[in-house]
């Protein structure tokens, strides 16, 4: 069984920086890609970033380029989410995800497991 657990979110003010962590457990995810989404109350779960497992190829939505990095770690199997120049546009629940492919990709359907999800604030 699968399970991704989110952690490292909180408040932070406008300017700061966050480093969320998913930490990955029940399988081999050497052929697994694995992402960030984020939901705010009433929309639907928009595509962050994605890094593939096996050869750490990336994938951003425009939005986040130059201010979000997604990393992994190998050895701990756990995914990162750098965050920095934070706007109070960025305050949201944040969800780690994770495909049985090496492929990226933005779209929520094509993601097999959820983490729980972390909150984000970022006050002004």
């Amino acid at each position: 069984q699968v399970q991704l657990v989110e952690s490292g979110g909180g408040l932070v003010q406008a300017g700061g920086s966050l480093r969320l962590s998913c930490a990955a457990s029940g399988r081999t995810f050497s052929a697994y890609t694995m992402a960030w989404f984020r939901q705010a109350p009433g929309k639907a779960r928009e595509f962050v970033a994605a890094i593939s497992w096996s050869d750490g190829r990336t994938v951003y939505v425009d939005s986040v380029k130059g201010r979000f990095t997604i990393s992994r770690d190998n050895d701990k199997n756990t995914v990162y989410l750098h965050m920095n120049s934070l706007k109070p546009e960025h305050t949201t629940v944040y969800y780690c995800a994770a495909r049985n492919r090496v492929l990226p990709t933005t779209e929520a359907f094509e993601y097999d497991y959820w983490g729980q999800g972390i909150q984000v604030t970022v006050s002004s």
